[in-house]
C-alpha cells in the first residue's frame, strides 16, 4: 500500500441528467476504497471542446481526493465507474457525447507518461471548464512539470479569450 496522496478528477457530462450523473460519480469517488473525498467544486457549464456538432453543453467539475491507489488502480476504477454510470467508451469516437467523462488530472506531484495514462493531463492547462473548478478548490496549485501556477494557466486563458 502506497502513502496517501492528494489526486484531482475531472468531471464532465453532457448526456441525460447531468447534474445527477456527476453526482452518482462523486458519490462512487467517496465510495473507492483506500479513498476519500476530500472536496468538490462547484459546478459550471461549458461549451464543448473538439465535440461532434450534434454535442449538447457540458456540466463539469473537479473533485479533490485523498486515495491510497496507485495511479493505475485509480484510472481502472474511474473506468469502472464510466461503465456503470452508460459511458461504454469502445467504438466511440473521440470526444462523442457522454453521461459521464473522468479524468485524472493530478496525482500528488507524479508525472506519468505511458500510453493510456498521462499526468498531469495533457491538456488541463488549456481548459477554462477544468482550471476553473480546479481553483475554485485547490487555488495554490502548481503544475508539477515547472512549477508554473495554475491560475496563471488559467489568467492566460482568460486574457487570451477577453481579448
Amino acid at each position: 500500500m502506497t502513502d496517501n496522496v492528494n489526486a484531482y478528477i475531472g468531471l464532465g457530462s453532457n448526456l441525460g441528467n447531468r447534474e445527477a450523473n456527476l453526482r452518482a460519480a462523486l458519490d462512487r469517488l467517496a465510495a473507492l476504497p483506500l479513498t476519500r473525498l476530500v472536496r468538490e467544486s462547484s459546478l459550471m457549464e461549458t461549451e464543448p471542446v473538439d465535440s461532434p456538432p450534434e454535442a449538447g453543453l457540458f456540466l463539469n467539475g473537479v473533485a479533490w481526493i485523498e486515495t491510497s491507489l496507485a495511479p493505475r488502480e485509480l484510472l481502472e476504477a474511474l473506468l469502472a465507474i464510466e461503465r456503470e454510470l452508460g459511458r461504454d467508451r469502445k467504438g466511440q469516437p473521440r470526444n462523442a457525447p457522454r453521461t459521464i467523462d473522468l479524468d485524472l488530472l493530478l496525482y500528488g506531484e507524479q508525472l506519468i507518461q505511458e500510453p493510456d495514462l498521462q499526468v498531469p493531463h495533457p491538456r488541463m492547462s488549456e481548459r477554462e471548464f477544468v482550471l476553473w473548478p480546479l481553483l475554485q478548490i485547490a487555488s495554490k496549485l502548481t503544475d508539477p512539470r515547472d512549477g508554473t501556477p495554475y491560475a496563471e494557466y488559467f489568467h492566460t486563458l482568460k486574457n487570451r479569450s477577453s481579448g
